[in-house]
């Protein structure tokens, strides 16, 4: 099928739709030319992701050579920040590298107060002065999380959130990890590699399967995957939780990610950065 291109009820927001890719594009400013150049930049993207496809599902390594495409080369920026962290591979950051590269579209072609470009949950933002973005963090069953308030001065260009509930196969337990970062892309990979920490090796409540198992294509291949997750006490799910809140805070100081807020049955935690974020918390924070 071909990109699709249409307004949502509101008249305001666009949805841009290609295979994976389920977008939805907000401009402030001048949106005539912004939401243009949104759909003529998103016609090629899932051709452009799908030339360097094998490479792109094969594992970074520190050394490794970057991609041609230009969605490519976000994709492998992102994941190769993290690559001594153990395996990854480009698409750990494909919908937020996405989200990006449609953001600099619209701003690039046009002069805008705001904007944003949400690729099913991973967000691409630009704020310029006196603006801010606001957004519900949401659990799996729909219900608030906490409120996030981002300001052109908190220096946020993405947000994304990751777990064993998302449209990716997790390595951990987290029900969600919502990270904010200096763009999207990373904020993708950053999310998925917290919400991969967030596990207790060999517990009886955790059942797992190869990757290559659940989704034949997967990115993963025979690695482990979370498949499901019973009951835990309380401080099994500290426990676990911890585990992913010291990747989130080694990562915020080396400057791939700016804040991380973790949520598993009901306990949460988050980064000591995540306090100018959060302005509403519905979880037990510990």
């Amino acid at each position: 099928m071909a990109p699709s291109a249409k307004w949502l009820p509101d008249g305001k927001r666009l949805h841009l739709q290609h295979g994976p890719s389920d977008l939805i594009v907000y401009a402030e400013g001048a949106q005539d030319a912004a939401y243009e150049a949104a759909v003529a930049r998103f016609q090629t993207v899932i051709e452009e992701v799908t030339r360097e496809l094998s490479f792109l599902k094969s594992e970074v390594l520190p050394r490794s050579v970057s991609p041609r495409g230009k969605i490519a080369r976000r994709m492998f920026f992102a994941a190769v920040q993290f690559a001594e962290e153990g395996y990854i591979t480009p698409m750990i950051a494909v919908a937020g590298a996405i989200a990006d590269e449609i953001l600099e579209a619209m701003t690039t072609a046009a002069c805008l107060k705001r904007a944003y470009v949400n690729n099913g949950g991973d967000i691409a933002l630009y704020l310029t002065s006196g603006t801010s973005f606001e957004t519900l963090m949401a659990g799996v069953d729909g219900g608030a999380l906490g409120r996030l308030k981002l300001s052109e001065a908190s220096g946020i260009g993405g947000i994304a959130t990751s777990g064993r509930h998302g449209r990716s196969l997790s390595r951990g337990i987290a029900d969600s990890v919502t990270v904010l970062a200096p763009s999207a892309a990373l904020a993708d990979a950053g999310a998925t590699m917290v919400a991969n920490a967030v596990d207790l090796k060999g517990h009886p409540a955790i059942t797992r399967r190869a990757a290559n198992d659940v989704k034949d294509d997967s990115d993963l291949g025979a690695f482990p995957v979370v498949t499901g997750c019973g009951a835990l006490s309380v401080s099994e799910k500290t426990r676990a939780l911890q585990n992913g809140l010291a990747e989130a805070e080694k990562f915020c100081r080396n400057g791939w990610i700016n804040a991380a807020s973790l949520h598993l049955q009901n306990v949460a935690v988050s980064t000591e950065t995540a306090a100018k974020f959060l302005t509403h918390r519905d979880h037990a924070y510990v």
